[in-house]
């Protein structure tokens, strides 16, 4: 029931997910301390085989899904890589490769082109190797500029992509400098959203205002110069702006997502929320997960908000934020987004923002000042001592 008493308005039939994320493995070479994987996807090791992923890619396209992302971990660890490519392709799918460039050789590169990929985003920690290398724990900067030359020379769409915080947002200019030198097409320069592995090292990767201020006057700069060279996309940071994302432009409006094990999610950290009994596409078809499921309903339309989010003019836009974050913060994904400015948790936000300190880097003392690298040791501790 509403507030005034009045039975709440069904949600309307959603339209088909249109964007397909598939992620085919939690396997990665990278140890990033911002990571979106779940804390705990050691335990989460079992993998969709080619023939089942074929199946989901047809029913994804028989309900009109028209763009597939292929993501991870990292999808060059999956040998039926080009495979899964190529029947996407005879499907109609727009074939996008989220990746770090490990594995990518010159003749793997054209192997998947000549299987029908479409397009390659490409990620970068930052411009400098020592800090590329302390953020992923390996060694992989000279690789990345290899395999980022091999984009370029093959005629895909030079996309790169940089997750920012604390540690590299003083060198956002070196970056932009790094991808005009490079020849990309796309620059985004993904502000961190707290989950999986960000939220566990929150505190050591938030920035302050100033450092967020100042790097957004420089992107300002650049995005001029760079005008119809260089498209620079930058991601808000939410806890800062007290804007809510519209996420995944709504729970289970355009966005579908099957993880490595089968389990179909509407956003990439859903799998977290308690009580949230989401279904796989081992055990029934994508149509019915999509529109039927009650994980896929649980936040459509507005019967589920606040009266906070319904009373507000944005709700339709904003959607009521982020149920994930609103979760983390709050305990409670029917809450308020607390990014949200109206929220009346966003106490907890700005009590966080406050908190954050300016930068003093170096490597040895930010090992010191407990920075948890992505790894499977790390991983299992979830279910233990970590505070996951």
């Amino acid at each position: 029931m509403s507030a005034a008493g009045s039975p709440e308005p069904a949600s309307p039939r959603p339209g088909p997910p249109l964007w397909l994320l598939a992620e085919l493995t939690y396997r990665c070479p990278l140890h990033c301390v911002f990571c979106s994987n779940p804390l705990d996807y050691h335990a989460h090791r079992d993998e969709l085989d080619t023939q089942t992923w074929f199946g989901v890619l047809d029913e994804a396209r028989a309900m009109g899904a028209v763009q597939l992302g292929l993501s991870g971990g990292e999808p060059l660890l999956r040998r039926d890589l080009e495979e899964i490519v190529a029947h996407a392709h005879r499907l109609g799918f727009y074939t996008n490769l989220i990746t770090s460039g490990i594995g990518l050789t010159e003749p793997r590169a054209r192997a998947l082109k000549d299987a029908g990929l479409d397009h390659i985003q490409l990620s970068f920690q930052d411009s400098s190797r020592e800090l590329n290398d302390f953020l992923t724990s390996t060694r992989t900067f000279e690789r990345k500029q290899k395999v980022a030359a091999i984009i370029k020379q093959l005629g895909y769409p030079m996309v790169l992509n940089c997750v920012m915080h604390r540690y590299n947002l003083p060198h956002v200019g070196r970056i932009i400098a790094m991808a005009e030198a490079m020849g990309a097409d796309f620059l985004e320069l993904a502000n961190t959203q707290y989950y999986g592995w960000a939220w566990l090292n929150r505190d050591a990767l938030m920035p302050t205002r100033d450092e967020l201020s100042d790097a957004r006057a420089v992107v300002d700069h650049h995005r001029a110069r760079l005008a119809g060279r260089m498209k620079i996309f930058w991601v808000t940071p939410d806890y800062q702006d007290a804007e809510p994302k519209a996420c995944m432009n709504g729970w289970g409006s355009v966005f579908l997502l099957v993880a490595p094990d089968g389990l179909a999610q509407p956003c990439h950290s859903a799998r977290m929320l308690p009580g949230l009994d989401l279904p796989r596409v081992t055990d029934q078809p994508l149509a019915d997960i999509w529109f039927d499921s009650p994980a896929f309903n649980r936040f459509r339309g507005t019967a589920w908000m606040s009266d906070t989010c319904r009373s507000c003019d944005d709700h339709a836009s904003d959607f009521g934020g982020c149920r994930c974050q609103a979760f983390l913060l709050t305990g409670s994904a029917e809450a308020t987004d607390p990014v949200c400015g109206k929220s009346p948790d966003h106490a907890v936000v700005e009590r966080i923002v406050a908190q954050a300190q300016p930068l003093r880097f170096m490597p040895d003392a930010a090992r010191r000042s407990g920075l948890v690298f992505r790894t499977d040791e790390n991983s299992r501790d979830c279910a233990g001592s970590l505070p996951c």
